[in-house]
């Protein structure tokens, strides 16, 4: 398998797609760069992305891939959704270390419904020639008969090339399970590449550098069966300049629906990304022209904080639309910015029993209830380096309480960690 460097200086795509991967940093692998560049730059390239149905949302960690789509989409080729509503049954093993809970049919209908709000803000569905469809691997996996499926897909595998798949062998090593179903995985991944091939002329798989041994399956797989030439290519795997898995929060997963994390919260988001990651964000995730986006990052000192406040409301517009983000960035400029330091409305809130605040409530425990910090033990680091406020008074004591006497005007009560995230303690009336 040809994997050339997309980083090579002698590397000069002529495909609008591939350019404006690699000016951005999108791409990282890929099976045959320049015969995948010569097909670009022909006619439409079909190109899949699959995607498990294991929650009613994605989140931030989702959208490498779905911003490679909406480039393919815009640079004049057909972007296909693959939906795995057959595959989510069984559950990729790739790089985890136990089995995936198995969900039934109506959990898996109900996620996928939520999946497509999510790809319905970034791509353009509909019959023309680049417009996206949304299919689904169950509508041909579910009429598999398995003997029919060993003899005539299973024979390419060899168990041997099976078990050196990372994926596989870092289970095997750790001594952790790893069941006869989560195995097929590989195979029948490979053949949605064939089968939508065969069906929607697909000629391009692309997903993150995990999938990358998954992918390569699926290109042989289709020379194999039907002397198809596909082809495979990978984004690199996002980290934070700290080294932080992207699309984690002390409160979770930061969710593409609205419905799981608000605008604003996804708005406050990219406003706290670190100085070092900013131009790189600014070219993955918004659609600014690269001349912009190479002033914003040269901005001497604190300029760095409008540039990211041009990615919070960039990525947030794409998100959740300009009303959504114009509202999110009023809100930060009042809560944040504003003479009189009043806490405006959108801010993540939690419910706290006035009876409870009768008593007093521990500080560090509406930290963690807050999603303001991981543990009772981040909380107290947080007072111990003069990090947590409470109605922008900063903590000194470790065991403050928070009471009635903290209550504002419309009872409540602002907790900070640091001078960028915030969150509201309310009275239940």
């Amino acid at each position: 398998m040809n994997t050339p460097s997309p980083h090579s200086p002698s590397f000069a795509p002529s495909s609008a797609f591939l350019r404006t991967l690699t000016e951005r940093g999108f791409l990282n692998q890929c099976s045959d760069l320049a015969a995948l560049d010569g097909a670009l730059a022909q006619g439409v390239v079909p190109a899949y992305i699959g995607f498990d149905a294991t929650a009613d949302s994605l989140h931030v960690g989702h959208l490498m891939s779905i911003m490679t789509l909406r480039w393919l989409q815009r640079t004049g080729h057909k972007p296909i959704v693959l939906i795995g509503g057959g595959t989510t049954r069984i559950g990729d093993p790739s790089f985890r270390d136990t089995t995936r809970p198995m969900l039934d049919d109506a959990a898996i209908a109900a996620n996928m419904a939520g999946l497509g709000k999510v790809f319905a803000k970034y791509l353009t569905f509909g019959e023309g020639p680049t417009d996206a469809v949304m299919v689904n691997n169950a509508d041909w996996l579910d009429e598999l008969k398995y003997i029919p499926l060993l003899r005539d897909v299973g024979r390419h595998f060899t168990v041997n090339r099976m078990l050196s798949f990372d994926s596989v062998r870092l289970r095997l090593e750790r001594e952790q399970p790893l069941t006869f179903l989560e195995f097929n995985y590989m195979i029948l991944q490979a053949y949605d590449f064939a089968e939508l091939s065969r069906r929607r002329g697909c000629r391009l798989q692309m997903g993150g550098s995990d999938q990358w041994g998954n992918i390569v399956n699926g290109i042989e797989l289709g020379r194999r069966m039907d002397g198809t030439e596909l082809f495979g290519l990978t984004t690199p795997l996002l980290t934070t300049a700290s080294g932080a898995k992207m699309g984690k929060t002390a409160a979770g997963a930061v969710w593409l629906n609205a419905e799981r994390l608000s605008a604003w919260e996804f708005w406050q988001f990219w406003r706290n990304t670190e100085d070092a990651d900013v131009g790189r964000f600014l070219r993955l995730f918004t659609e600014l022209p690269l001349e912009e986006i190479a002033r914003l990052e040269s901005l001497p000192g604190a300029g760095i904080n409008e540039a990211k406040k041009v990615l919070a409301n960039e990525a947030t517009r794409l998100c959740h639309g300009d009303a959504a983000a114009a509202e999110a960035a009023e809100t930060a400029r009042r809560t944040f910015e504003g003479s009189d330091g009043a806490p405006a409305e959108g801010l993540h809130t939690i419910t706290v029993e006035r009876a409870d605040l009768t008593a007093g409530v521990a500080v560090v425990d509406l930290l963690v209830r807050a999603g303001l910090a991981e543990s009772k033990g981040a909380a107290r680091r947080l007072v111990r380096d003069g990090g947590a406020r409470v109605n922008g008074e900063v903590v000194t004591d470790e065991a403050a309480l928070a009471g009635l006497a903290e209550l504002d005007a419309d009872g409540r009560i602002r907790l900070s960690a640091g001078r960028k995230r915030h969150a509201l303690v309310q009275a239940a009336s």
